[in-house]
């Protein structure tokens, strides 16, 4: 009898769990079958390959859901959905856009739909999986943007070719007048981007004075484009490059030129930053479930661990292997990192940028 009445209090424990297991997997599956009869999701995010060849196929693949990818940099393409929107367009579905256009278009401009109660997945809403201890919504009110990353970048890399490493050490190495007319960078009065990034990191740092004699005096040239800063870097022509893109110069490096990434200085520590990418849905969002089951797939373990590996990026899942990972891009227990905070950038940052901006035009 004592059996039995233990094996009933066993089943009675246990069938709220499988109830409430079979109620997610009846929903995701619901919402699965009408996100395949909208027939597509419309992802806008930066020009990346990794989505390109691997996140995109996999995910048609697995659910058979097409993907349309609108590229750009995000300030610009931010500012491009703007526009459509303000004429009653509503193309897009899903944001996979750095920090910038998240804080200060998207969320301000309520383009956004909230994603936190959209979440589904076991594997994504368990706070156990998660560095944070929960998934990590970064605006005001912790439902609309999700943080998958978080990871230190490499600002500046040189070819060994031309600039030894032991010439570099501290920021008063760049102001040296042998490297006047030898330094490129992402342009840093675009507004968004690596290279604004970079500026808004030396102007807190080193102040005023030493950005105009890094970016006037010392006379950069700037570029937007990407791959011609990494064509100059391993060319020699601009052998120290600001915000060079980390795919090209892995690229770089495997075809043989001697590229070194640093990733602080003596004097200027690395950067702590949430790129590649923020996640956020569109409001009026064309293909709702088809935005759901990608924003449900792409923070998922599979997902972040595909993206994660492409990218060499370190995640804030606490259950992906980073051992992979080059060992300068995962952040330090007890460093006082600056971090790319969402109130910085929607708050006074954005004057500090602006100010950065102005000075440098």
């Amino acid at each position: 009898m004592m059996v039995i009445v233990q094996l009933l209090l066993v089943i009675c424990f246990a069938l709220p769990a499988w109830a409430q297991e079979k109620g997610w997997e009846k929903e995701w599956n619901e919402i699965l079958g009408s996100a395949r009869k909208e027939g597509r999701v419309v992802l806008v995010g930066a020009p990346d390959p990794v989505v390109r060849s691997e996140i995109i196929p996999k995910f048609t693949t697995r659910f058979g859901i097409p993907v349309e990818f609108l590229a750009g940099r995000s300030g610009d393409i931010a500012a491009k959905i703007r526009t459509e929107r303000q004429a009653g367009i509503y193309s897009s579905d899903v944001f996979m856009l750095g920090i910038s256009a998240m804080a200060q278009i998207l969320y301000p401009e309520k383009m956004l739909d909230p994603l936190k109660p959209l979440l589904i997945l076991p594997e994504v809403v368990d706070p156990s999986k998660w560095k944070k201890g929960k998934p990590w919504f970064v605006d005001p009110e912790e439902k609309y943007v999700l943080r998958p990353f978080q990871r230190l970048t490499g600002f500046l890399n040189i070819n060994t070719d031309y600039v030894k490493a032991e010439e570099m050490r501290s920021s008063r190495d760049l102001l040296n007048p042998k490297w006047r007319g030898k330094i490129a960078t992402d342009d840093p009065a675009a507004g968004s981007g690596a290279g604004t990034t970079i500026a808004d990191h030396f102007y807190l740092r080193l102040g005023e004075e030493f950005v105009k004699k890094l970016y006037i005096d010392q006379k950069p040239v700037r570029s937007r484009d990407k791959r011609q800063l990494a064509d100059w870097l391993a060319r020699g022509t601009y052998p120290i490059c600001f915000g060079c893109s980390l795919d090209d110069v892995r690229e770089l490096q495997k075809e043989g030129f001697k590229i070194l990434t640093l990733f602080e200085l003596s004097d200027v520590p690395a950067m702590l930053i949430s790129s590649p990418w923020l996640l956020a849905v569109a409001s009026k969002a064309p293909h709702p479930n088809a935005a759901r089951v990608f924003a449900n797939w792409i923070v998922s373990k599979e997902g972040l661990e595909i993206y994660s590996r492409g990218y060499r990026a370190a995640t804030l899942r606490n259950d992906l292997d980073e051992s992979f990972l080059p060992p300068g891009t995962i952040p330090r227990s007890g460093v006082n990192y600056r971090d790319e905070e969402w109130s910085w950038l929607a708050g006074g940052g954005e004057e500090t940028r602006n100010q950065v901006i102005k000075l440098l035009k």
